[in-house]
């Protein structure tokens, strides 16, 4: 009985993607646990319900988590970059993406700057695709 299951987190997976292509992050609402999801889940990982709603998460965050990357990887910017798990507002998890748009020359200070508590802003690309990359994050 996968199939239903696979087919039920494709469909939860489409309508994020399809959100990011209206610039809305959509993330689900267990209402039985009141937990909401970013990255959007089919089931509550709390409750074992299925996630039953869904609600727009804020444009707005505070890292919960961030690191400076200064090594190269197969298929990821050339360094130096940061990455972050940010919780958005409205939502209860935490939503990793890239943090750009201020001076890392200085990896130290940068990594100062971008540290949890720290609070972000969603900043949209131009022609959002319905990809993670649509959006990224930039200090408030």
């Amino acid at each position: 009985m996968a199939c239903p299951l696979q087919l039920f987190g494709w469909q939860v997976a489409g309508k994020y993607f399809d959100g990011l292509k209206a610039r809305k992050i959509l993330a689900t609402l267990c209402n039985k646990s009141g937990i909401t999801y970013l990255p959007p889940r089919a089931y509550c990982e709390r409750s074992f319900a299925e996630c039953d709603e869904w609600v727009e998460a804020g444009q707005e965050g505070v890292i919960e988590a961030a690191t400076s990357v200064s090594a190269q990887f197969e298929n990821l910017p050339k360094p130096p970059y940061c990455i972050a798990y940010v919780r958005l507002g409205g939502v209860s998890t935490a939503m990793v993406n890239f943090v750009k748009e201020f001076d890392m020359s200085d990896l130290q200070a940068a990594s100062a700057r971008i540290k949890p508590g720290a609070r972000v802003k969603v900043k949209w690309i131009d022609k959002p695709e319905g990809k993670a990359t649509d959006f990224y994050y930039v200090l408030a």
